[in-house]
């Protein structure tokens, strides 16, 4: 779908404040409220707004370990197998295949480091992995605490949409 700029400026006043009306989003771009919501209700079954969340800071459900951990796995698997072998974890908050040595990146968040290395430790149970390697974050530089872990708020790590 190709957005025009009122849906990009849409779109950017709701990554802004998921929680602003129609009309506040609607002065903003020069549209009525029931404009506004038509556009909005079109983005979303479109697919570009993919739905609505609440941004939690993990560290104050408990979560304040957060790590990136390489996976290598038995000669060509899969995406679907890698998927497979780490979605039923619910410490992972993202996995990514990537290109390099390593055949998928998994994002993880804790509650601490013992409790990291139990989820690493079950992660490389998984038949298809064979080795990890382990990058645990000290402190964010860039970015915003967006994902939590499965069972937790916003477990997709997407941007906060809140609904009207």
């Amino acid at each position: 779908m190709r957005l025009d700029d009122i849906d990009r400026r849409i779109v950017a006043r709701l990554l802004e404040d998921g929680r602003a009306s129609y009309a506040q989003i609607g002065d903003r771009v020069g549209l009525s409220a029931p404009a506004v919501k038509r556009r909005v209700d079109r983005l979303r079954a479109d697919g570009v707004i993919t739905g609505f969340a609440a941004v939690v800071d993990p560290a104050a459900v408990g979560w304040t370990t957060e790590a990136f951990i390489e996976i290598f796995c038995t000669g060509a698997t899969s995406p679907e197998e890698i998927h497979s072998s780490v979605r039923g974890h619910p410490e992972v908050v993202a996995a990514y295949t990537i290109s390099g040595d390593a055949s998928a990146l998994v994002h993880v968040r804790a509650r601490d480091i013992q409790h990291l290395e139990q989820a690493l430790e079950r992660l490389r149970r998984e038949d298809n992995i064979t080795a990890t390697k382990t990058s645990i974050v000290l402190s964010r530089l860039i970015g915003h605490p967006f994902d939590a872990p499965s069972g937790r708020p916003d477990p997709a790590g997407t941007a906060s949409v809140t609904g009207q």
